[in-house]
């Protein structure tokens, strides 16, 4: 599963969904199927960043049959066994990442607090584990720093989690003073974990993490995007490891020239080869008109060309403008049941009439060549059954995500906005707008793929 940011802070809360069936997990469960289901029940929760708190907060919104319930949870550093004290500007919760990772059968929180001080040091940042259970989430364990101790190192920048090494035990990647550091699992209450990997290289500073498989090992890979120096010259790079008992640096993937950066990705296989694919958006890209670069996977990892998409491409609605920001928030899911993966872009700095940051969100679809424009679909608030209106600064699509929600072997399309979350559901044609679900602000990014 790859971490999730806080776009926009928020009391996640769905109306008119069932509450979950509460199930106990036994001592001697296996690992959970869903690193996020925290209190075993079988369906996947939702943890978003709240600002209750001067510190930040976690709002756990628990899943059911039909996705968010109405049962929620908070969590923030005042918490009874939490480590820590809720201080202001310490920015927890803000980066997030689940998993299962003492393998008890209860999915476990992965929590950045960016802004920690510690020690003196201002924002060195710090990781936090919060435990699962049959409750939710209880207690947590510091995550041990294994950076230099420096001020404004800001640990947690990113998170990522997955199988890296192929054990079965679930791995910790996490963004600290520029470097990756991969934690092996098991990581337990104790604070014990296996060995860390750092991951660094000349002139290179890590900023996203992306987890995944791409070449068919069974092992998780990890692509880091960041920023590669070369003198004054500063281009965005995405940097392919390979998963295995030793994490092999791979080859290095340009995203863009210039100062723009990287932003959010994912893998998968959008042309059904058995192969992740890497998609990685850069909404910064040609003054911040955005685009998302796509490299195929293969038997050795990414190919060395890639395919970019933008609002020009063919069959793709729109045109590239400054700041729509194409790209800033990216997911992938099959919406249509085709068995290829199809992928949600969303485009929050859509100017739509007179209507500055109006927001929308594309789904491209998938298919043997791999994504294309055909037949893809636009969204906005003034979409033929989308509620509501086009409204300024509404940035819908400031979060999108693809998720099969209600069981149904589509994936649902669901996009936040500064008035309110919606989820528009898969179906055999693709996303459709009938019976469009209605939720709070701020809960779509409580999704962690």
């Amino acid at each position: 599963m790859r971490r999730t940011r806080a776009l926009l802070p928020a009391l996640p809360l769905v109306a008119g969904l069932l509450t979950p069936l509460l199930l106990t997990a036994p001592a001697s469960a296996a690992p959970a199927v869903h690193g996020d289901d925290f209190d075993g029940d079988g369906y996947r929760d939702y943890a978003v960043a709240s600002y209750d708190s001067e510190g930040g907060g976690i709002r756990v919104t628990f899943g059911t049959a039909t996705g968010p319930g109405t049962r929620t949870q908070y969590v923030d550093q005042s918490s009874t066994g939490v480590p820590g004290a809720d201080e202001t500007d310490d920015m927890f919760g803000e980066i997030r990442a689940a998993a299962d990772f003492d393998g008890d059968g209860y999915g476990d929180l992965a929590v950045a607090a960016r802004g920690e001080d510690v020690d003196g040091r201002k924002d060195q940042g710090a990781v936090t584990v919060l435990w699962g259970g049959p409750k939710g989430l209880k207690g947590g364990t510091t995550l041990p720093d294994k950076a230099p101790k420096q001020s404004y190192g800001y640990m947690g920048d990113d998170l990522a989690t997955g199988d890296f090494n192929g054990d079965g035990k679930q791995d910790l990647a996490v963004v600290n003073a520029g470097k990756t550091y991969v934690y092996r699992g098991p990581i337990t209450r104790s604070g014990t974990t296996g060995s860390v990997t750092t991951l660094d290289r000349t002139g290179f500073d890590s900023s996203h993490l992306i987890a995944g498989k791409v070449d068919r090992d069974g092992r998780t890979d990890l692509v880091i995007v960041g920023a590669a120096f070369s003198g004054s010259r500063q281009t965005a790079d995405a940097w392919f490891i390979k998963g295995g008992t030793t994490l092999t640096p791979g080859k290095s993937l340009q995203v863009n020239s210039g100062d723009e950066g990287g932003g959010d990705g994912v893998i998968a296989d959008f042309d059904k080869d058995g192969y992740g694919d890497v998609a990685v958006g850069t909404p910064g890209w040609s003054g911040y008109k955005g685009r998302v670069t796509v490299w195929y996977g293969s038997s050795t990892g990414p190919s060395s060309t890639s395919a970019r998409i933008t609002q020009s491409t063919s069959g793709v609605a729109g045109s590239p403008e400054h700041d729509d920001a194409f790209g800033d928030s990216v997911s992938a899911g099959d919406v249509n049941g085709d068995g290829y993966q199809d992928l949600a872009v969303g485009v929050y700095g859509e100017k739509i009439g007179d209507v500055e940051y109006a927001g929308g969100v594309h789904v491209l679809r998938g298919g043997a060549p791999g994504l294309t424009g055909k037949n893809s679909q636009w969204f906005a608030r003034n979409s033929p059954g989308v509620p509501g209106g086009l409204e300024t600064d509404d940035s819908f699509g400031g979060t999108v995500r693809l998720r099969d929600t209600d069981r149904d072997g589509h994936a649902d399309l669901w996009v936040d906005g500064m008035y309110g979350s919606l989820r528009l559901s898969g179906t055999t044609s693709g996303i459709t707008t009938t019976g469009v679900l209605k939720a709070d602000s701020g809960l779509v990014d409580g999704f962690l793929q």
